[in-house]
């Protein structure tokens, strides 16, 4: 998998001081989309364990508290870059417990296939569906268009429960 660009300080893209990625490849080719460049599955660089361990270093570094990581793109939840990412949500829960995942996706919830799926219990809030040009609007917390939701993803049910925030 490869991304585009790295925050390790980011106050935009979720609640809180936050790290950012924003990865490569996205196939929903959105009509005003403001990161096209990153549809290419090989725009950027290949995303490898140094940039992992930075990663996991900003989140533990207590000099600046970052709430937890956002992973936006291109799309995240792409099956191409499932691979690379589910390993780093794991390590992330693991290692950072305190810390949230952020996620958007132009995938709606409902079409998630199984792989997709093996993200969720990871994730804490996900703001899914392509962004459509015709119901932009910069008011929205979170979002870019009206019929993009933000849910948070509840953990106390063993079955995962959204809670649509937006």
């Amino acid at each position: 998998m490869n991304y585009l660009q790295y925050y390790p300080v980011d106050i935009i893209n979720g609640e809180g001081t936050r790290c950012t990625l924003f990865v490569s490849g996205c196939t929903h080719a959105c009509k005003g989309c403001y990161n096209q460049k990153s549809w290419s599955f090989s725009a950027g660089v290949e995303f490898d364990s140094v940039m992992e361990e930075h990663i996991i270093k900003d989140l533990k570094d207590t000099r600046i508290k970052r709430q937890g990581l956002t992973l936006s793109g291109g799309d995240p939840m792409h099956p191409n870059n499932i691979e690379t990412l589910l390993p780093l949500v794991q390590r992330i829960k693991r290692e950072c417990p305190d810390k949230d995942i952020w996620v958007w996706t132009g995938y709606q919830i409902d079409e998630l296939d199984e792989k997709q799926r093996q993200m969720l219990p990871y994730i804490d809030v996900i703001i899914d569906g392509k962004f459509e040009q015709e119901k932009a609007d910069p008011a929205l917390i979170w979002r870019g268009s009206a019929n993009q939701k933000v849910y948070r993803i509840s953990k106390d049910n063993p079955q995962i429960d959204f809670i649509q925030l937006f």
